[in-house]
C-alpha cells in the first residue's frame, strides 16, 4: 500500500504542473512585477485580515471598514492585471475545491 504522505505529496506536485496553476503563477507575478498592483493587494489583504479579526472576536466590522473594503473591491477590479490573477486564480480554485471533496469523503462518510 501507497504511504499516504507520498501521495500527497504527489498530488502537490501534480497541482504545481497544472495549466490554471502556472497561469495562476505567471498572473502572480505580474502583480508583483507592478507596483499599483502589488500595492492593492498588500492594501486589500491588510484589510481582509483585520475584518477577519473583527468577525473572530465576534465584532462586526465598521461602516468605514465596509466602505474601504468596498472601495478597494471597485479599485482591484478596474486594475487589469489585479483583476487577471483573481480569475487565474478561481480557476484554480474549482480544481482544490473538487480535490477537497474527494479527499474528505471518507471522513464524511463516518459523520
Amino acid at each position: 500500500m501507497a504511504n499516504v504522505y507520498d501521495i500527497a505529496n504527489e498530488l502537490e506536485r501534480a497541482i504545481r504542473v497544472l495549466p490554471e496553476y502556472q497561469a495562476a503563477a505567471e498572473a502572480k507575478a505580474a502583480v508583483e512585477s507592478n507596483s499599483e498592483a502589488k500595492d492593492l493587494w498588500e492594501q486589500f489583504l491588510e484589510v481582509q485580515k483585520k475584518m477577519q479579526t473583527l468577525m473572530q472576536s465576534g465584532q462586526m466590522p465598521s461602516k468605514e471598514d465596509q466602505d474601504e473594503m468596498t472601495a478597494l473591491g471597485q479599485k482591484i477590479e478596474e486594475n487589469a492585471v489585479l483583476k487577471t490573477f483573481l480569475e487565474q486564480q478561481q480557476r484554480l480554485s474549482i480544481y482544490i475545491s473538487d480535490i477537497e471533496k474527494i479527499v474528505f469523503s471518507p471522513i464524511q462518510d463516518l459523520q
